[in-house]
């Protein structure tokens, strides 16, 4: 919104100049519907959930994330392959997108810091700095929102690893079928079933389309 409202200051003068007000306040209206557009909340496709932990009582905590590919192509789409960049500074921790606004002539822009993962440190600080900058943007920024997800595993889904509970090769999280349900106000209904199309998680309440 600040962007906007900086656009809006820079370019008063050409409205001054004679630019019709119609063009000013269509070309302002599609700013806006771009902001929009990146900000429009993920597909459950899109989601990978993930185990974060899994206490002493079997029950695993599970989040949301985004992969890197969501951003570029939600960027791709909505702005055009051509009218966004990403840089890498500092060791691949920061990363900065920008992205072309056409009213400025200028490249508008948002910087994050990542962090490194376990494997391949180098390419998963790129990727985590380069997600974090989008979230700057508003891609998949309701992602924070979500509601805590914990599941009771069953004994064949978890193993004991140097006295550490940890998920067993018998856990296929990535097969489960998710379903999301959303309001103006955020998320009304969230729930998993598994390869046995077994309810494991329920939060709210779910309404037939």
């Amino acid at each position: 919104m600040a962007d906007i409202v900086d656009m809006m200051h820079s370019d008063f003068e050409n409205i001054i100049m004679g630019e019709p007000e119609d063009n000013y306040i269509n070309k302002l209206k599609t700013e806006k519907m771009k902001i929009k557009d990146l900000q429009k909340p993920l597909e459950v496709s899109e989601i990978d959930f993930r185990i974060q932990s899994i206490n002493n009582g079997g029950y695993a905590t599970i989040l949301a994330y985004k992969d890197a590919r969501v951003d570029m192509n939600r960027l791709d789409e909505v702005c055009g392959a051509l009218n966004w960049k990403r840089e890498h500074t500092n060791g691949n921790h920061n990363c900065i997108v920008s992205i072309w606004c056409n009213e400025k002539k200028m490249w508008i822009s948002k910087e994050d810091t990542g962090t490194e993962s376990f494997t391949e440190k180098e390419k998963g600080l790129a990727s985590d700095s380069f997600k974090r900058a989008c979230f700057n943007w508003g891609i998949g920024r309701e992602l924070y929102d979500f509601p805590t997800i914990q599941i009771k595993l069953e004994a064949h889904e978890m193993q004991d690893r140097n006295g550490k509970k940890t998920a067993s090769y018998q856990l296929r999280l990535r097969e489960w079928r998710w379903e999301i349900q959303r309001d103006e106000s955020g998320i009304t209904f969230l729930g998993c079933k598994d390869t046995n199309d077994k309810l494991r998680f329920k939060y709210g309440t779910f309404k037939k389309p």
